[in-house]
């Protein structure tokens, strides 16, 4: 088994206070992506497991043996850096054979696990060559192929692909998705591109300043995400936040804000009720808001005035203001012509819906 758990794990440095009670339990072969801005923990929290950062608070247990005093190399890891940590003066397979060498493996077992990884990876041309005088792609299948060759129990990724290039990152997210199938390890993937935790990752953790917001399925989180920070750092372009303030009338419940004055379904209602006459955020995703035409009885329409519009191939993104709030909307048609200080007619589902307390940012509902 190699089921990593996480109770209560703390880092400090000094008063400075990195990662705080971070609980976790990642199932054997599961893929658990770590998410969120610079400086919110996440590294350091895979170096802990690593054995790279000493452990302030709580326990590390990797195949239900506590790890806190081991040193990295007896904790059966395998780790990939963002710099891909490669041996500039050696070969491609002595970078391979490194780690198994220092571990006394014999030299015919070297060979068939460098086979294997190199066959895997697609590397097998290569493993004369020095890292100087490949690619960055070609660089961080060796940094891969270094970990494969180790068979550990957990795989470890320090966001691996963030020096490739946008179109080498897409191409690289397939492979990694691919490799998975082959080889299902437990993993730990560290990431700041939410797209890649999306796209990557069975459940991802969110971290912001040190402590973890929400743990969940990528769909949990995009469609009921626990509080304003998470709504806003998942999903491409972000959700749109608009601040407001709830209002009942007898047994209708409106929301209302500058330019914009709804009454609500009546499960939306029953939610928002008990919060009438405070000040709460809504929230809609860009991809929930339309052009009013396509039809639909349950739809809430409003007004606001197109500021701009950006042409992205297929489509095109619109910027509305709807008074002092910039609305963002996707997926227009990109051959739809539209003058800037156009007054458009736009419209929401009320189920697309997401209301967060204006002071703590939580969920409502």
């Amino acid at each position: 088994m190699a089921e990593v758990v996480l109770k209560g794990v703390g880092k400090c440095y000094g008063p400075v206070v990195a990662v705080r009670d971070f609980n976790l339990a990642i199932a054997d072969q599961e893929f658990v992506a770590l998410v969120g801005p610079s400086g919110c923990g996440k590294s350091t929290t895979l170096r802990m497991v690593a054995g790279l950062e000493e452990i302030t608070s709580g326990v590390v247990a990797i195949g239900g043996r506590v790890v806190n005093d081991l040193p990295p190399k007896d904790r059966d890891i395998a780790m990939v850096f963002q710099n891909y940590a490669l041996y500039q003066h050696m070969s491609v397979r002595d970078n391979l054979a490194f780690g198994l060498r220092n571990r006394k493996v014999p030299e015919s077992e070297i060979a068939a696990q460098i086979l294997r990884a190199a066959k895997m990876l697609g590397i097998e041309p290569l493993l004369e060559r020095h890292p100087r005088q490949l690619s960055g792609g070609q660089q961080q299948r060796v940094a891969l192929g270094r970990c494969l060759v180790r068979n550990p129990k957990v795989f470890l990724f320090d966001e691996p692909l963030s020096n490739l290039d946008a179109q080498l990152r897409s191409q690289m997210r397939l492979e990694l998705k691919e490799l998975r199938k082959r080889v299902p390890t437990t993993s730990i993937y560290v990431t700041h591109d939410q797209v890649e935790a999306m796209t990557l990752g069975e459940r991802i953790v969110v971290m912001k300043d040190g402590l973890v917001q929400q743990v969940g399925s990528p769909l949990d989180l995009y469609r009921r995400p626990a509080n304003r920070f998470v709504a806003g750092f998942i999903g491409s372009p972000a959700m749109n936040f608009i601040d407001a303030r709830v209002a009942a009338a007898g047994d209708d419940v409106m929301i209302a804000t500058e330019g914009l004055s709804l009454r609500l379904t009546d499960k939306v209602a029953a939610t928002l009720r008990k919060h009438a006459g405070n000040a709460v955020v809504m929230g809609v995703r860009p991809q929930h808001v339309m052009l009013d035409g396509a039809g639909g009885g349950n739809l809430l329409r409003f007004q606001a005035t197109l500021s701009t519009s950006e042409q992205l191939g297929d489509q095109q993104l619109l910027d509305a203001r709807l008074g002092g709030t910039l609305l963002r909307v996707s997926g227009i048609d990109a051959a739809l012509k539209l003058a800037d200080g156009t007054m458009l007619t736009l419209a929401m589902a009320p189920e697309n819906m997401h209301f967060f307390d204006a002071v703590s940012g939580a969920a409502l509902g």
